[in-house]
């Protein structure tokens, strides 16, 4: 089959997250018209975090695929941006003091108890598909980030209105990921677009993203059920 141009590509790959990204689904939609209880917020939070602290894996995964110093060093700033580079950085510890300005303990969230089986299990694909897929797959999954700055954005403004039993502190990991998003999803997108020339690749690349559409849906499935 003939390969996409760069344009039509880029905008296969949009479509996805435009039509399956969870800013859609009914658990963020009622989260952010304020139609959450509290222990659904804060079991969100809760399990959330289980992808939080994989972010890092994930990203420690890709490092390692990529062929150059150049890519390398690239990529390893998303690994500092959730891990810090000192104790009391990063998005992990910015997502820890989100629990605790919910009324969460850390060492809650640190434990992994309560965490739901379908987010593990939503959760480990998205690590496998890092592990054993191939490099232009792993980065493709990263792209819905696209859509990353706009969630965080809405979810600032509702989280401000709705839920102000939140110390305003906790929202710190929202507003930080705007502007890394948007970085993190530009040099992505590049990356991508520049690996896929053939139209297999460029396919292998929208179903990846595709995929990792279906982990966050899955995730918040799992969030929804035991928690409404």
């Amino acid at each position: 089959m003939k390969a996409w141009t760069a344009e039509e590509f880029e905008a296969r790959l949009r479509e996805v997250p435009a039509a399956r990204y969870h800013h859609r689904h009914p658990f963020n939609l009622r989260m952010h018209a304020g139609e959450l209880r509290r222990e659904e917020i804060r079991g969100w939070i809760l399990n959330r975090f289980h992808y939080q602290r994989h972010i890092p894996v994930k990203d420690a995964l890709i490092l390692a695929k990529l062929p150059s110093s150049e890519l390398r060093r690239l990529w390893i700033r998303r690994i500092h941006d959730h891990d810090g580079t000192q104790a009391g950085e990063g998005g992990i510890e910015r997502w820890l003091r989100l629990g605790e300005a919910a009324g969460l303990g850390r060492d809650l969230l640190l434990s992994g108890e309560g965490v739901l089986p379908g987010v593990r299990l939503a959760v480990d694909g998205y690590v496998n598909l890092c592990r054993l897929g191939s490099p232009l797959a792993a980065v493709a999954a990263s792209l819905t980030e696209l859509f990353a700055p706009d969630l965080m954005r809405t979810r600032i403004e509702a989280f401000e209105r709705h839920y102000d039993w939140i110390e305003p502190a906790g929202l710190k990991y929202f507003r930080t990921r705007i502007p890394q998003g948007a970085q993190d999803s530009g040099e992505a997108l590049r990356l991508v677009l520049d690996w896929g020339r053939d139209r297999s690749a460029q396919e292998e690349a929208v179903a990846a993203l595709a995929y990792k559409c279906d982990v966050l849906w899955s995730l918040l499935d799992a969030v929804d059920g035991a928690y409404r």
